[in-house]
This record gives C-alpha cells, sequence and structure tokens, in this order.
C-alpha cells in the first residue's frame, strides 16, 4: 500500500519540485524568465510550448498549481499508471501548440493548462469507462475543484483563461482518445453474451458447398461466411 502511493506521487512531487526550484533561483538572482512561455504566433513564442509550464509569476502563482498537480497527478498515475505519462506528456505539448495557435499575443506562463488537462481527464475517464472507482474519482474531482470550470472565461487580463480553456480541451480528448486502454469496467456473463449473440447476428453465409446425394448417404456442409 505504502509503496504503491510512493509510486503515485513520486512524479508529480519531483515534477513540482523543480517548478519550485526554478522560481527560487529565478526570484534569488533576480532573473526574468517570462520570456520563455508561449507567445502565440511568434517564432520566439515556440520554445514556449515546453518551457512555459516551469516558468511562474510569483510564489501565489506557484502554489496554486502545485497542490492540485499533487493532488491529481497523484489520482492519475495510480488509476491510470501505464497512460499517465503519456497523459502528462501531451498534455504540456497539445496545449501549448493550442495556446500557440489561439492565445493572445502575449506570453503566456505557468501549469495550469496542465492542471485543467488533469482534470479534466480524471472526470470525464471515469464516466466514459463506466469504472464506479473512477467515477467517485470524478466526483472527488468536482468537488474539490468544480470552481475551476470558471477559469475558462476572460475575467482577468493577467490570467492566461486561453491555457485553461485548451487544457480543459486536451484533458476531454485524451478521456476519449484513451477510452479503451487502462482500467476497464467489469464486464458481468450477461453482457458478454449479449456481445457475442450481437456479433452472430452481424454474420452472413456468402458460400455453401454440399456433398451427398440422398438421405442414405453422409454429407457434409461447409460455409464460407463473412461479417456485415
Amino acid at each position: 500500500m505504502i509503496k504503491d502511493i510512493f509510486k503515485a506521487v513520486k512524479f508529480p512531487v519531483v515534477f513540482v519540485l523543480i517548478l519550485i526550484g526554478i522560481h527560487f533561483y529565478s526570484t534569488k538572482y533576480g532573473v526574468r524568465l517570462s520570456h520563455f512561455g508561449v507567445y502565440p504566433r511568434e517564432f520566439k513564442g515556440l520554445f514556449g510550448i515546453l518551457s512555459s509550464p516551469f516558468i511562474h509569476g510569483d510564489w501565489k502563482h506557484l502554489f496554486n498549481n502545485s497542490v492540485p498537480l499533487i493532488v491529481l497527478g497523484s489520482a492519475l498515475f495510480h488509476f491510470y499508471n501505464r497512460l499517465a505519462i503519456r497523459v502528462w506528456i501531451y498534455s504540456i505539448i497539445f496545449t501549448g501548440i493550442l495556446v500557440w495557435l489561439g492565445g493572445r499575443p502575449s506570453f503566456h506562463i505557468g501549469a495550469s493548462g496542465l492542471v485543467y488537462a488533469l482534470a479534466t481527464f480524471l472526470f470525464f475517464s471515469g464516466f466514459i469507462r463506466k469504472h464506479k472507482p473512477l467515477m467517485a474519482i470524478s466526483m472527488i474531482v468536482v468537488f474539490i475543484y468544480g470552481g475551476m470550470v470558471w477559469g475558462i472565461f476572460p475575467k482577468d487580463e493577467h490570467i492566461s483563461w486561453e491555457g485553461h480553456l485548451f487544457g480543459a480541451i486536451n484533458g476531454l480528448f485524451w478521456a476519449l482518445y484513451y477510452r479503451d486502454e487502462g482500467p476497464q469496467r467489469k464486464k458481468y456473463s450477461w453482457e458478454i453474451e449479449e456481445e457475442i449473440l450481437n456479433n452472430l447476428d452481424g454474420i452472413e453465409i456468402i458460400y455453401e458447398e454440399v456433398t451427398g446425394v440422398d438421405d442414405e448417404m453422409p454429407f457434409t456442409i461447409n460455409y464460407d461466411y463473412t461479417t456485415k
């Protein structure tokens, strides 16, 4: 149990420690890093697709992202272990790409896009899979972070609502894309039988061969078939 918990929290905690280290360095030595953010539709902003989640405006900004990254990230790595690293990395890359394509002409920084991607992935995955334990996680996400939904609307010019919106879109996309991978709902025997019957309904006989000429002689019937 403890080993599983440690395994789940390890990556999110290390990621957050890197964020803290970068911000500590920038504040201690007065190094301005905002120009490493995403600047939409400008060549200079392309590098920010990868670097922007590691840059934060102040300690409050960093703290607001760090806590949900650890909470949501731990849930992701615990319940979706084999998918977790892909969802994490793809959410960073594709959220950054969408912000670069559709964001306001300003430097967009912070890991909040990743936070929104993780939250929406965990929320929608549980219901898409109809997996009761995962649906419980979905409800917990809503209970704790339901207020995040307002962050996808423009209400403060200093907040990258585009990052929030595109992060949420990414989370939904990966929940749909990976719906058949990772933990799945247990299927009951009657559901399996129904699937078999449905498959049989899709069988079409396209060729038959009959040997034998009367009732006294043995005969065989051979079928070739395909599914409709």
